[in-house]
C-alpha cells in the first residue's frame, strides 16, 4: 500500500472495514523507509520490533479512533519512553527517556503506531537539517537539495510517503519552512495550544509542537488529538479544544486577507512571488478579498529572534553537562569533564548560539541586547494584533526561496538565518500559522503561509482547505 494515495480518513475506513490490517500498514511504512531512506535520511532511529508488536495487538481490537493504527514518525527532540531520543546531537547519543512527552501520551491514547524518530538540526537549531550531528536529511523532490529545518526529517518522511503524518517542532519556522521546501502541510499552533512537556527545550517562549501531513484535513485531525491544556506545562493554555474539522469546507466567501508588502519585497524569488500572486487570484475567485498592508517592525524580527532564542538556548542547554545524562567525556577534574563533554558533544551551530546567548545575557549587555529585543518582540506582536483586527488572515510566502542545495549556505550563517525571515515574526508574536503547497518554481515546491489570530486555527484550516481543493497541489508526489 502507498500512503501517497491515502488520507487519514481513508486509512481509518479501510482499517475499520477490515480491508487492511494495522500490521499491513505498519509493514508498508517500514518497506517504504527501507526503499527510500538511504537517499532521504529522514530517520535516525527505527522502532520496528515494538511497532510491529503493537500493530499485531491492535489488529485484535476494533478501531475506535480516526488515528487508530496509523503509522507516524516523531521528531527526535520529543521524548519517547524507552526509545533513544538524541535531538540529533552526539551529546545525547545514548539517551533513552524514562517517560513519554504529553503529545506522545495523547497519540498513544488514540493508538497510533510510532515507527521511529526523525532527523533534525541539532537541538532544533538550523534551517536546513545540515546541522544534524549524524547525517543531513535530503529533499525527496531533489536529493541534491535540503529538506529545510529543523524538522527536515519530519517533512521529508511525509513527502516521501514513509509515514502518513509526523510531529515536528517550530521555534522560528521549523515546521513551516521544511513543509514549504518539501511540498507538504505544516502547522505551527498558537503558543500554549499544544503541551511542550517532553519537548527538549531550545527557546521555551517560542517552541511549539505541531503536525506535518499530506493534506489540510489530515493536519486538523492530528492537531485535534494533541491539543489541549496540560497541567505538566505551565505555559499550556486553559482553553477548550475546538473541533478543527467542523466547518472546514465552509469556503472563504467574504474572507478578508491582508498581504504585507514586506512579505513580497526584496529577497523574495520571482518564482515564489508568482505562485503567491496566483494563490491570491484563486482565493479571489472563491469570494475572498485582499489588500496590501504593512508590518513595519517585521524587518527587526530576525535580529530580535536570534538574540532571544540564543539567550534562552544558553540557559536551557546548560543542563547538558555530561553528568546527569548523555555522553560523558572523562576529564582530569569536574570542570575539565564539563569542557570536554560539551565541546565534543555540541556541534558548531549549537556552540555559536550558546555563545551569542551567553553574551546577550551577560552583565553590561543585558539591557542593550536582550531587553531591547523583548521590546521589539512586543512591537511585532502589536503589529499583528492591529492588522488582524481588520482582516481574517495574513497571507504571504512561507519562505523567500525554494529549497537550496546542500552545502550552498553552510559557510554563511547570516544568509542561513535570513531563510526564516517570514516565519520568525509569527513565533515572536505567538500566533498560529500554516504552510500549504501552492505550486512549484524550477521543479521545487513553494509554500503559501497563512497567519491568524491566536487560537484561530480553525480559520487557517478553512482557508487552506478551500485553496487546497481548487489546486490539488497536495496530491503531487516526488519521483523517488
Amino acid at each position: 500500500m502507498s500512503f501517497f494515495d491515502e488520507t487519514l480518513s481513508s486509512l481509518h475506513t479501510k482499517i475499520k472495514n477490515k480491508e487492511v490490517t494495522v500490521t499491513e500498514l505498519t509493514k508498508a511504512s517500514f518497506d517504504q523507509i527501507k526503499a527510500t531512506d538511504d537517499k532521504i535520511h529522514a530517520f535516525l532511529t527505527l522502532d520496528e520490533e515494538r511497532a510491529m508488536a503493537k500493530a499485531a495487538e491492535l489488529d485484535k481490537q476494533d478501531a475506535n479512533h480516526l488515528l487508530y493504527g496509523i503509522p507516524a514518525g516523531i521528531k527526535d527532540n520529543i521524548v519517547t519512553k524507552g526509545l533513544r531520543t538524541t535531538c540529533a546531537s552526539q551529546l545525547l547519543d545514548n539517551f533513552e527517556p524514562v517517560h513519554d512527552a504529553t503529545v506522545m501520551n495523547r497519540l498513544n491514547d488514540a493508538n497510533i503506531v510510532s515507527v521511529g524518530k526523525l532527523n533534525m538540526d541539532e537541538f532544533a537549531m538550523g534551517s536546513s537539517n545540515e546541522n544534524s550531528g549524524y547525517v543531513t536529511a535530503r529533499n525527496p523532490w531533489n536529493t541534491d537539495h535540503v529538506p529545510g529545518g529543523s524538522s527536515g526529517g519530519s517533512a521529508a518522511a511525509v513527502a516521501a510517503g514513509q509515514v502518513p503524518f509526523a510531529l515536528g517542532s517550530d521555534t522560528g519556522g521549523s515546521i513551516r519552512q521544511p513543509a514549504s521546501f518539501c511540498g507538504v502541510v505544516g502547522l505551527k499552533p498558537t503558543y500554549g495550544r499544544v503541551s511542550r512537556f517532553g519537548l527538549v527545550a531550545f527557546a521555551s517562549s517560542l517552541d511549539q509542537i505541531g503536525p506535518i501531513t499530506r493534506t489540510v484535513e489530515d493536519n486538523a485531525y492530528v492537531l485535534q488529538q494533541i491539543a489541549g491544556h496540560d497541567p505538566l506545562d505551565s505555559t499550556s493554555a486553559h482553553m477548550d479544544v475546538a473541533d478543527y474539522t467542523k466547518g472546514i469546507d465552509g469556503g472563504v466567501e467574504g474572507l478578508r486577507i491582508a498581504v504585507p508588502k514586506e512579505y513580497l519585497g526584496e529577497g523574495v524569488d520571482e518564482g515564489v512571488k508568482a505562485r503567491i500572486q496566483e494563490a491570491l487570484q484563486k482565493l479571489e475567485e472563491l469570494g475572498a478579498s485582499w489588500e496590501e498592508v504593512s508590518l513595519p517592525n517585521s524587518k527587526y524580527a530576525v535580529a530580535a529572534y536570534y538574540l532571544l532564542a540564543s539567550s534562552e538556548a544558553s540557559a536551557n542547554l546548560a543542563r547538558f553537562d555530561g553528568v546527569r545524562y548523555g555522553v560523558r567525556k572523562e576529564g582530569t577534574d569536574l570542570l575539565d569533564l564539563y569542557k570536554k563533554s560539551r565541546s565534543e558533544g555540541f556541534g558548531d551551530e549549537v556552540k555559536r548560539r550558546i555563545m551569542l546567548g551567553t553574551f546577550a545575557l551577560s552583565s553590561g549587555y543585558y539591557d542593550a541586547y536582550y531587553k531591547k529585543a523583548q521590546k521589539v518582540r512586543t512591537l511585532i506582536r502589536e503589529d499583528y494584533e492591529q492588522i488582524l483586527h481588520s482582516y481574517d488572515v495574513i497571507l504571504g510566502p512561507t519562505v523567500p526561496t525554494t529549497a537550496f542545495k546542500v552545502g550552498e549556505n553552510t559557510d554563511d550563517p547570516l544568509t542561513m538565518y535570513l531563510k526564516d525571515l517570514l516565519t520568525i515574526p509569527v513565533n515572536l508574536a505567538g500566533n498560529p500559522a500554516i504552510s500549504v503547497p501552492c505550486g512549484f518554481s524550477d521543479g521545487l515546491p513553494v509554500g503559501l503561509q497563512l497567519i491568524a489570530k491566536p487560537f484561530e486555527e480553525r480559520t487557517l484550516y478553512k482557508v487552506a482547505y478551500a485553496y487546497e481543493q481548487v489546486t490539488q497541489f497536495t496530491k503531487e508526489k516526488p519521483q523517488l
